[in-house]
């Protein structure tokens, strides 16, 4: 299963946001363990470099350590491309949030299965299917419990 992970759930990881952190460090794990094919696009790796720099904000080195993280994102996850026809369906879309429509359609043409998001309801009318965290971690990890 390929996964497009939205750039909240890349950065509740990095920034240990809780209680966002643990699902999104399952997926993760099942990432750098083959059990998932995580993706970003790369818009959002120019936007977490951003935040993994603001991370650093103040030390000597903050870019440079900025970009180690994004090289690691880079080697766990597969990157996908954000395409000018991308950008041109996303304008004529019914979403409300533009950034959004861009990773719809990158998802729709990428052929990932799904999307990975905090934010389901900005994703209302997605081509491809949505998972809050916790939902995508219960589809990859179904409970034993669920079978009786």
């Amino acid at each position: 299963m390929r996964a497009l992970l939205d750039t909240n759930v890349i950065v509740d990881v990095l920034q240990s946001r809780e209680p966002w952190c643990e699902d999104g460090q399952v997926i993760f794990r099942a990432a750098a363990n083959k059990q998932v094919t995580g993706c970003i696009t790369a818009k959002e790796a120019t936007d977490i470099h951003y935040f993994a720099r603001r991370l650093f904000s103040g030390q000597e080195g903050a870019d440079a350590k900025a970009r180690v993280i994004v090289g690691k994102l880079f080697t766990l996850f597969e990157l996908i491309d954000t395409q000018a026809i991308d950008c041109r369906k996303a304008i004529t879309s019914n979403s409300p949030d533009f950034e959004d429509a861009v990773m719809m359609e990158s998802a729709a043409r990428s052929e990932v299965d799904c999307i990975v998001t905090r934010n389901t309801k900005d994703y209302a009318g997605s081509p491809v299917s949505v998972y809050s965290p916790s939902e995508f971690v219960k589809l990859l990890f179904p409970s034993k419990d669920s079978d009786s």
